[in-house]
């Protein structure tokens, strides 16, 4: 069933995340409806502005139309990641949408502010509600490219005063997270006194982690031995899930682990069957491993198990 993620936020304050994953194909779309339907968790299905042109848009809407079907249990939202104004616009007019992320970050603030409250005032007409941006991610995610320079936390009294002025549902607050496979080096992690700030400042407001992916290192290791060369890679630390959620994080967006679980699958299996030429034998082995992934996600992010009480929240129970 799709729900807006205002209501899955209103399950989750101050108590888990929900996660937010990104697809591309039917793969990754069965593999994460069975994880989430296994862990009886609510989630969030991502689409990035990249997935909607990798085959058709209405390609990926009508996988996830379908998996509805097939997985009549599922309670989850459709969103968009990371979409421009424009690309907005068109998820909202199109009906599909529960949810849409408007990333004017790399503007001014002022600018921020008026590009996010168009598209706020388009979506709520719409029963859409919105994420917004404020702060500056680094790393590299399709289109989305900060430099490390450029980088910049999210300023908790900027936070207070954005809100107020675009009517945002959510806001994706920049806390030291990075998009990529190589967010940290060393100790770093999140600035949870930032975060702490922020909620101050905005009580019960769902707040937005990206750059979320744990980058495990087994994951890494397997695809080395398998042939990759990602030296360095390094990401969240899972544990530091929960203790965001109560500080307000209600969405964690998780995307590079289930492109390292593709990888290292698909690597392992050419690299001991040469011979192999049929894409369904890896496919089904993603599946199942992008399932357990999945799974163990959400019980990290604390969203396992809860979606019977997030269906009663709903009067469907």
């Amino acid at each position: 069933m799709i729900v807006t993620t205002k209501k899955l936020f209103e399950a989750a304050y101050g108590k888990y995340a929900i996660g937010a994953y990104n697809i591309n194909n039917s793969e990754q779309t069965m593999g994460l409806f069975r994880g989430c339907v296994e862990s009886k968790a609510p989630f969030i299905i991502q689409i990035s502005k990249g997935a909607r042109t990798y085959t058709d848009k209405r390609m990926l809407e009508g996988m996830i139309r379908a998996a509805d079907e097939i997985f009549p249990e599922a309670i989850f939202a459709v969103h968009l990641d990371h979409g421009d104004e424009q690309t907005c616009y068109d998820c909202i007019e199109s009906g599909f949408y529960s949810s849409v992320m408007i990333d004017a970050s790399h503007e001014s603030f002022e600018e921020n502010i008026a590009i996010t409250k168009r598209v706020v005032d388009a979506a709520h007409a719409k029963g859409i509600v919105v994420e917004a941006e404020l702060g500056q991610l680094g790393g590299v995610e399709e289109h989305v490219s900060v430099s490390e320079a450029d980088a910049k936390l999210t300023d908790p009294d900027q936070a207070k005063e954005f809100v107020a002025r675009t009517g945002c549902d959510s806001l994706a607050c920049a806390i030291g997270t990075s998009h990529g496979a190589f967010k940290f080096s060393g100790s770093q992690g999140l600035h949870f006194d930032v975060l702490a700030e922020i909620q101050k400042r905005l009580p019960g407001f769902p707040l937005v982690m990206h750059g979320s992916s744990s980058v495990p290192q087994e994951e890494v290791a397997r695809i080395n031995a398998a042939g990759g060369a990602l030296a360095g890679a390094k990401g969240v630390d899972a544990d530091q899930f929960l203790p965001a959620a109560k500080l307000g994080v209600t969405k964690i967006n998780i995307d590079t682990d289930g492109r390292l679980v593709w990888t290292r699958v698909h690597r392992e299996f050419f690299r001991d069957k040469p011979e192999g030429f049929d894409l369904r034998s890896p496919g089904k082995i993603f599946m199942s491993e992008y399932a357990k992934f999945i799974a163990d996600k959400n019980v990290k992010l604390g969203s396992a198990g809860q979606i019977d009480t997030v269906r009663a929240m709903l009067g469907q129970g």
